[in-house]
């Protein structure tokens, strides 16, 4: 039995000798991430607002790195293209995830892989930048405030026209919740190719408002085509301080887009740690903020269990509106 024992203790004790060099292997091996270029994958489409975050986020990150960070934007499947890229990448944090909003809530059943479920589906590291919805109407409406259009549709229900530039965006969902908040009820007015043949309709009157990121809408309000009356971010944004947020109108509202910075499973726990200091380092430069805030997106430090219970947080926000557009 002495001699069992004795056998038994040294295995025991190889085992744990055995652990202890992988994981000082594992934490060498963060001390000097990344060791090549890293590469971030979104579900954007090139040119879109969560696409320059990306290019802006991993700029700054290449800086604090001393790598090149490459973005490679994989659009389509309403997010499930870009999501099957990322869970199938290596997990060595050499590949990284930058999904938006729209991968986390979807209308259920449009992909296997979406909606994200987070740490089911991906390693949490940081949040990166969140985008408030502008909304908009066509000045033949004749109205100037969110009150006013709320008022209207109040009076003839069904009869305001609002575009919705993707149907289960965030921008259509951003729309139905301002209609259950405000006890409202818009005609939806469906596009498929994002905000340019919406945005002619505004503009031309044949459609009343549209709800959408700046990028989408900047050049039309900044030479008046359409009227910007409030922005869905929760406090007044410093570049447009005389335009009114939805909370001001309806107490508690927020809504807009967002991306956060997601690891394949399996990625080292030390790496992960690393990504997550490096990412919030990076996200405090002042002129990635500048650049950032300059198309409408503004950063927010979050480490990764924050930027959990955001997620978490915001899919049980939408889920009612989910369901109800999905009926």
């Amino acid at each position: 039995m002495g001699k069992s024992f004795g056998f038994r203790s040294a295995l025991a004790g190889g085992a744990l000798l055995i652990l202890a060099v992988a994981s000082a292997a594992v934490e060498a091996e963060a001390v000097n991430y990344p060791e090549r270029p890293v590469t971030i994958i979104t579900d954007a489409a090139a040119g879109s607002t969560p696409d320059i975050d990306a290019r802006f986020v991993a700029e700054e990150l290449g800086r604090v790195w001393g790598r090149q960070v490459v973005v490679l934007d994989r659009p389509g499947g309403n997010g499930s293209i870009a999501t099957r890229a990322a869970s199938d990448a290596s997990n060595d944090g050499h590949t990284l995830f930058m999904p938006a909003l729209s991968s986390f809530v979807a209308l259920p059943g449009i992909a296997s892989n979406i909606p994200i479920k987070l740490p089911r589906d991906f390693v949490p590291i940081g949040f990166t930048a969140a985008n408030p919805m502008f909304i908009a109407v066509s000045p033949s409406l004749g109205i100037t405030t969110l009150p006013q259009l709320i008022d209207l549709a109040k009076k003839e229900p069904g009869k305001v026209t609002f575009a919705v530039t993707g149907i289960g965006r965030v921008t259509q969902l951003t729309g139905e919740l301002l209609q259950a908040r405000a006890g409202i009820s818009l005609l939806t007015v469906p596009y498929n190719a994002g905000p340019a043949a919406a945005l002619a309709d505004v503009i031309g009157g044949r459609v009343n408002m549209i709800i959408e990121g700046f990028s989408g809408v900047a050049a039309s309000i900044k030479s008046g085509a359409i009227t910007p009356i409030a922005v869905t971010s929760p406090e007044r944004l410093p570049e447009f301080p005389d335009l009114p947020t939805v909370a001001e109108a309806i107490p508690g509202f927020a809504a807009g887009g967002w991306q956060v910075l997601v690891a394949p499973l399996g990625t080292p726990a030390p790496i992960i740690d690393k990504i997550s200091v490096d990412l919030a380092k990076a996200m405090a430069d002042p002129e990635l903020k500048k650049k950032l805030a300059s198309i409408g997106s503004y950063a927010q430090a979050m480490n990764a269990a924050e930027a959990l219970a955001f997620v978490d947080k915001q899919q049980a926000t939408w889920q009612s509106i989910l369901e109800k557009i999905s009926k």
